[in-house]
């Protein structure tokens, strides 16, 4: 049996290969298997079945025949066998019809339906209610859909009791990491059906926003509000706290402490994870981000990174650098040159450090550029919003960091010699 035009890895679409190139080549593997094909409404599953109905009709070599009292579009069973192709939409009936392989694609039409609260339910009743009831032990389940929301029916089911039982595949539109499931290096982009160029790649990127792109196209919706740093808790500030000298350098004005916070690579590649570079500033009890560089560098490009920034802040003395992945190395390398190298060894895990500081942006003392500063902040508040799920979390480890010096040990140290100062004065300079 030849049938590579209907075989080809080439076929276009994730719904294109798993709803219509896969049934067809599981019939043609075993025609008893009852397959169904379930999306956010009748029409869209139908057109897969019809679709695979008449790929069986215009291939003869397939060695399948569909049976002509029992051809619908939406229900058809091959001839001198059980199995078939039955569709239906979320809320339909599968009453009576058991089922070897279910293929729920796309159970969400949209934004508007993934945001509803109700529509986010009834996938999940279709599920129990419906879908779970004609299983037989040996039932293979393949679920395909954009990610719209968190709480979709991939979210539940992978956050259930049953998530165990699941594997789990996301393909982004960008590698994120060196467990790529295509093999991609860091930061490679899908290669486009459609014809995409990486120039495509990055518009698209910033026309729909960083929000739009981490659920849609990189399979990593958040909540809108956030987790642990909802996003209504930042404060914006829109004029610079800063000046530009004469020499490129920027000077502050009023900072009682200028710090920078790096996060560096754990490999010495430019495929590497992201080095982050963060310079906040401190403001009596409230601090501010001025400046941040974000990049896949190698390590003598680090070293470059953090004397440019060095010399863009002069005023940033303490430079922290977490006592991890290249850090120690940049901190030897550049010890000699750049001064105020600070090695930062965590005692606890990132999740803890986050939510030892996350208090501080509830409170509203923590400030950040408006977009037309630094269009950078966009990426900056998702990757806070989505932690501890997001892929990466280098900015996040860097604010961490940034405000437990900022608010935290030094601050608190500050506060402590503030008071005691106050109690020799109070008792004539005799307080211990």
């Amino acid at each position: 049996m030849q049938a590579p035009d209907l075989f080809d890895a080439a076929a276009r679409g994730k719904s294109e290969r798993v709803s219509r190139r896969f049934p067809l080549w599981l019939l043609t593997r075993n025609p008893d298997l009852r397959i169904a094909i379930v999306s956010y409404e009748l029409g869209v599953a139908r057109r897969w079945g019809r679709v695979i109905r008449n790929d069986i009709g215009g291939h003869p070599e397939l060695g399948l025949t569909v049976r002509r009292d029992t051809s619908a579009a939406h229900e058809w069973q091959l001839d001198g066998a059980i199995g078939g192709v039955y569709s239906a939409g979320i809320g339909g009936a599968l009453t009576g019809r058991p089922v070897d392989i279910l293929i729920i694609d796309d159970p969400l039409k949209g934004r508007k339906e993934a945001d509803s609260p109700t529509y986010r339910q009834a996938c999940w009743d279709f599920w129990t209610d419906t879908a779970r009831t004609r299983f037989s032990p040996d039932t293979a389940v393949i679920v395909v859909q954009t990610r719209w929301h968190e709480d979709d029916l991939s979210g539940r089911l992978l956050s259930g009791a049953s998530a165990g039982d699941w594997r789990y595949i996301n393909i982004p539109a960008q590698a994120e990491d060196h467990d790529d499931p295509l093999g991609r290096s860091p930061g490679e982009y899908l290669t486009s059906a459609r014809g995409r160029t990486p120039k495509d790649w990055e518009d698209t990127r910033r026309d729909v926003g960083a929000a739009t792109w981490a659920s849609l196209y990189q399979g990593r919706p958040a909540p809108a509000e956030g987790g642990l740093f909802k996003r209504s808790n930042w404060r914006w500030y829109g004029a610079p706290k800063w000046s530009r000298r004469s020499d490129g350098t920027n000077s502050v004005h009023g900072a009682d402490e200028i710090i920078q916070s790096w996060d560096m690579a754990f490999k010495d590649t430019k495929g590497s994870d992201f080095v982050v570079g963060q310079v906040w500033a401190r403001f009596g009890a409230e601090v501010y981000l001025l400046d941040q560089i974000r990049d896949r560098l190698d390590f003598p490009a680090t070293c470059r990174a953090v004397q440019a920034l060095s010399a863009k802040w002069p005023q940033a003395n303490a430079k922290l650098v977490e006592d991890k992945a290249n850090g120690p190395a940049v901190i030897a390398q550049l010890r000699a040159k750049v001064p105020g190298l600070i090695a930062v060894n965590p005692k606890d895990s990132k999740y803890a450090r986050a939510s030892a500081v996350s208090p501080f942006q509830e409170a509203g003392n923590v400030y950040l550029p408006e977009p037309s500063m630094a269009p950078w902040i966009d990426d900056f508040i998702v990757e806070h919003s989505s932690f501890p799920n997001s892929s990466h979390d280098d900015q996040v480890d860097g604010t961490s960091q940034a405000l437990s010096r900022l608010l935290i040990t030094d601050n608190s140290a500050a506060q402590a010699m503030d008071w005691l100062r106050q109690m020799r004065e109070a008792d004539g300079g005799t307080a211990a």
